[in-house]
C-alpha cells in the first residue's frame, strides 16, 4: 500500500515537471507558480477531503493484516503478536538503535533526492542540454520511479527482508551518482535517470514498513513523522549547500560527489538493522499476544 502511495508521488513528478518546464518557457516563473498552486487547490484539496479517512473503521474495514471479526461478534481490537520493540509511546522508540539507523539513512535519502530535484535541470544546462530535454529526462526518471516504488512494496511484502531491499536501493542510487559524474553529456543524464529512477522514492515504502514492523502501529504516525523530519533536514541542508558550492566553484561535481558518497554508509546503516531480531514479522508463533503496552528498551 505504501508502495502505491509512493508511486503517486512519482506520478506527480512525471506529469508536473515537463508541464512546468513548458509553462516556464511559454510564460514566466510567477505565472507558472500560480498555475501550479491552483492545481493543488483545485485537485489536491477536494480529493483529500472526499476520499481520505482517519481510520479504516470509517470505511467498514480493519487495519491491514488484522482479521475481520465474525458477523455475530461485536467488533473489538484483535489480539496481535507484539515485537520486542513494539511501543505505545513514540519516545520509547528512540531508546533503541533501529530507529536511528532508519532515520540516519532517511536523512541521506532527503539529501540525495532533493539536491537532484532542484539542481538537475541547472546541471543539465551546464552540460549543454536544453531545459525542455532536461525536464523530459527527469520525467523519465519519475516514470521509472513509479515502477521502483511499486516493486519495492511488492518484494517487501512477498519476500520479506525489507532492510536488504532498502540497502540495495541506497546502493543503486549511489551507483547512479557515480555514473552521473563519470559519463558526460546527455548520455550521463539518461544513465542516471535509468539507474536512479528505480530507487528514487522506493525508500518510502521500505522505511515505513520497517518502522511499522519493528515499533508497531500505535505510535507510527509520530515516529514516522519524526523520521521524515530527518529526511526533510537532509533536503534543507543539501539544496542550499549545492547552490553555494556551485557559486564558488562553477561546478556541481563536489556537491554531487558528497551526495553519492553519503549513500554508501546509508546502505550499510540499513543493511545492519537487525530485522529478524526485532521485526514482528519474524516473531515466533509462541510469542505472547496482546494489546497492552510493551517496553521500548
Amino acid at each position: 500500500v505504501t508502495g502505491i502511495n509512493a508511486a503517486g508521488l512519482a506520478a506527480g513528478g512525471f506529469l508536473i515537471v515537463p508541464f512546468a518546464a513548458y509553462m516556464l518557457q511559454a510564460t514566466n516563473w510567477r505565472i507558472t507558480w500560480a498555475i501550479l498552486g491552483m492545481l493543488v487547490l483545485g485537485l489536491g484539496v477536494p480529493l483529500a477531503y472526499l476520499f481520505l479517512r482517519d481510520d479504516p473503521s470509517q470505511m467498514g474495514l480493519q487495519p491491514d493484516g488484522d482479521p475481520n471479526p465474525p458477523d455475530d461478534v461485536p467488533a473489538q481490537t484483535p489480539d496481535r503478536l507484539r515485537g520486542p520493540l513494539e511501543v505505545d509511546r513514540w519516545a520509547q522508540a528512540f531508546r533503541s538503535w533501529p530507529i536511528w539507523q532508519l532515520s540516519g539513512s532517511y536523512f541521506v535519502c532527503g539529501f540525495t533526492t532533493s539536491i537532484i530535484s532542484i539542481h538537475f535541470v541547472p546541471f543539465a544546462i551546464d552540460q549543454g542540454i536544453s531545459p525542455v530535454l532536461a525536464a523530459t529526462i527527469f520525467s523519465f526518471m519519475m516514470a521509472l520511479n513509479m515502477v521502483g516504488s511499486l516493486s519495492a512494496g511488492f518484494v517487501s511484502d512477498r519476500f520479506g527482508g525489507s532492510k536488504n531491499w532498502l540497502a540495495l536501493v541506497y546502493l543503486c542510487r549511489g551507483a547512479a551518482y557515480v555514473l552521473l559524474l563519470l559519463v558526460p553529456g546527455a548520455m550521463g543524464l539518461w544513465v542516471f535517470a535509468a539507474v536512479a529512477g528505480l530507487s528514487w522514492v522506493a525508500t518510502n515504502p521500505l522505511t515505513t514498513t520497517l518502522t511499522a514492523d519493528v515499533y508497531g502501529l500505535r505510535a507510527l504516525g509520530t515516529i514516522g513523522g519524526i523520521s521524515f523530519f530527518f529526511h526533510a533536514m537532509g533536503a534543507v541542508i543539501s539544496v542550499p549547500m549545492a547552490g553555494f558550492i556551485y557559486d564558488a566553484t562553477g561546478s556541481y561535481t563536489i556537491p554531487f560527489a558528497i551526495a553519492g558518497a553519503l549513500l554508501f554508509p546509508a546502505a550499510i546503516s540499513a543493511f545492519t538493522i537487525q530485522e529478524r531480531k526485532y521485526s514482528m514479522r519474524y516473531a515466533p508463533a509462541a510469542a505472547v499476544a496482546g494489546t497492552s503496552g510493551a517496553s521500548g528498551d
